[in-house]
């Protein structure tokens, strides 16, 4: 097994990935608490350091399984109450557009929400959303497609 970063260079190690590492966990447990579990994350990433396998996969994938852990933890630990009033004036068009939509995304089944999230909001390729969800490309795709499906359905438009 190849073993993960050493003690002293473990910062750079993952300093490339945190911008990433932030966003989705700021999508799966809201800005508010983001930071949190990223810190969670990067303590349970450094004591399980020595079983990173940099044959299976390169670093974010990993990290990002391990935010994912954490985020469920926090979660079940802490209901989260989103305040969607907070999204924006919901007096104005966008603000209730995004606003459905997020409505939409939360109301997805959570495979589908999860590769929304990922490829969507976090910006990775379908090659690593389907390493961190541990499935095919094909099968992120076919998911993705899925999770369109849905919203159109969800929000009642056949434009997205």
């Amino acid at each position: 097994m190849t073993t993960g970063p050493t003690p002293d260079g473990f910062d750079a190690w993952v300093r490339p990935h945190l911008t990433t590492l932030h966003r989705y966990a700021a999508r799966q447990v809201g800005p508010a608490d983001a930071d949190d579990v990223v810190q969670d994350a990067l303590v349970r990433a450094w004591q399980r350091r020595a079983t990173y396998d940099a044959a299976r996969g390169a670093p974010l994938p990993w990290l990002l399984a391990i935010v994912r852990d954490r985020s469920r933890r926090h979660r079940t630990r802490r209901r989260v109450v989103l305040d969607l009033a907070a999204v924006g004036d919901p007096a104005a068009e966008d603000a209730r557009a995004d606003l459905d939509l997020e409505r939409a995304i939360r109301r997805l089944p959570a495979r589908q929400r999860e590769a929304v999230d990922l490829y969507y909001f976090v910006g990775l390729d379908v090659t690593t959303v389907a390493e961190v969800m541990d499935c095919a490309p094909g099968t992120v795709r076919a998911t993705l497609h899925q999770a369109r499906g849905t919203l159109r359905t969800l929000i009642g438009d056949d434009h997205v």
